[in-house]
């Protein structure tokens, strides 16, 4: 089962060529992250007491544009699970459009220590669950 998340392009979100600047596509990611989890049942009580991630690792490629109150469809799968990282990807799109697309290595770790561990059972088995 694919997991989309929606985003509306702001204004301020656009650079001086009219189109989506580059960093914000990291912004779109992170906050489809936060929503794909969710939609696993790891909402935010329990990233900040049971688990978190950091991203170690960003890997974008362009495919097209986004404008300025263009909705952008976010796909997001788990693609590799490790003993404690894990890899996304996301492939944006505008009107079926490709934009831009992105493999996100995350490494989990202790909330507030910031030391990696292994990924807990219950996130492994859900991420899974929706691995491609």
């Amino acid at each position: 089962m694919a997991f989309t998340h929606r985003i509306r392009v702001r204004y301020a979100e656009i650079d001086g060529q009219g189109v989506v600047f580059n960093a914000h596509w990291l912004t779109y990611f992170d906050d489809s992250c936060t929503r794909f989890m969710e939609s696993l049942g790891f909402g935010p009580e329990f990233w900040t007491i049971e688990f978190d991630v950091m991203l170690v690792r960003a890997e974008l490629e362009w495919k097209g544009s986004a404008r300025f109150d263009e909705w952008i469809d976010i796909d997001v799968a788990p693609v590799r699970l490790g003993t404690k990282s894990f890899d996304l990807r996301y492939g944006a799109s505008v009107d079926g459009r490709p934009a831009c697309n992105a493999t996100i290595t995350y490494v989990a770790v202790e909330p507030g220590k910031n030391t990696s561990f292994v990924i807990p059972d219950q996130v492994r088995t859900a991420l899974e669950s929706r691995a491609v």
